[in-house]
């Protein structure tokens, strides 16, 4: 059965899905977009999801294409239609379909595109044994806070990681961590602190991210919001990175240099473990 996507009011066959060439997201990355988890068929921590995602769109002055208790209709519609037990649902809204000029075209809909995708994540192999990361220099425009469409950095710098039989790219500012390619980073120092960058323009505010804090206060875990440099990630006894799609993944290697004992430490494990409970029980 093909796959069913949402377009403009329409459900379709994702290949059936089309936009005109005309899109602002084709011509200018001028959109936005979000990633929600499923598990157990239900969404995981969406509120937070749709919260981000319609800060994004008024950072860059884009409508609403559709009101926030209806776009959750949708992502539940597309599970349901799509039977999605585990995965994510995809969505995107662009600035519509004008005649190319850089300044804002008045009058013009918002295109709202959405989609789910079936993974692995509970049961990922790659949590089992830790992932490969690959640091690069952070080359991105000044407001990766705003999650945009225009994606060209991230691409680059997952393109090398996988050149590089790597899993992520970490990147890498004035010597410091700002965040993975699409994930927001965390290291645990030898005497158990967990360390992450704070909030601001210079990364995106991660979802995931949040309730691991969140979770991991509530367990009494020491927490620093600070930056971190490579060198001291290196010197970590654990890493790991977190997303919509991958939950709490395990870092084994960075730049080819193991991390602690080059598999998932007992922090990483047991922040996975809660956080996979409350995902089970969070919509």
């Amino acid at each position: 059965m093909a796959s069913i996507a949402y377009l403009n009011g329409e459900y379709l066959p994702l290949d059936e899905a089309r936009v005109s060439v005309l899109d602002r997201g084709f011509l200018f990355a001028d959109g936005i977009y979000e990633v929600s988890a499923v598990l157990d068929g239900h969404l995981v921590d969406n509120a937070s999801h749709l919260s981000r995602f319609e800060r994004s769109l008024g950072e860059i002055s884009l409508p609403l294409p559709a009101t926030m208790s209806r776009i959750e209709e949708i992502e539940k519609e597309l599970i349901a239609r799509n039977a999605v037990g585990e995965g994510v649902v995809y969505m995107q809204v662009t600035r519509g379909v004008a005649p190319r000029d850089f300044a804002f075209p008045k009058n013009v809909p918002p295109t709202l595109l959405m989609f789910t995708q079936s993974k692995t994540i509970v049961d990922a192999p790659a949590a089992q044994k830790g992932v490969a990361v690959k640091t690069l220099a952070d080359i991105r425009w000044a407001r990766r806070d705003i999650k945009s469409i225009a994606l060209l950095a991230q691409v680059l710098a997952k393109q090398a990681a996988v050149e590089a039989g790597c899993q992520e790219a970490w990147m890498v500012e004035d010597g410091f961590v700002t965040e993975g390619g699409s994930s927001s980073t965390f290291i645990v120092t030898k005497d158990n602190v967990l360390v992450t960058r704070p909030n601001s323009q210079a990364l995106l505010p991660g979802c995931t991210r949040k309730a691991i804090l969140a979770l991991a206060a509530e367990t009494g875990l020491r927490l620093e919001e600070r930056a971190f440099t490579v060198a001291e990630a290196l010197a970590a006894a654990e890493a790991f990175f977190t997303s919509a799609s991958s939950f709490v993944m395990p870092v084994a290697t960075i730049d080819g240099q193991v991390i602690g004992a080059g598999a998932p430490g007992p922090m990483t494990r047991r922040l996975r473990e809660i956080y996979i409970d409350f995902a089970r029980k969070s919509e």
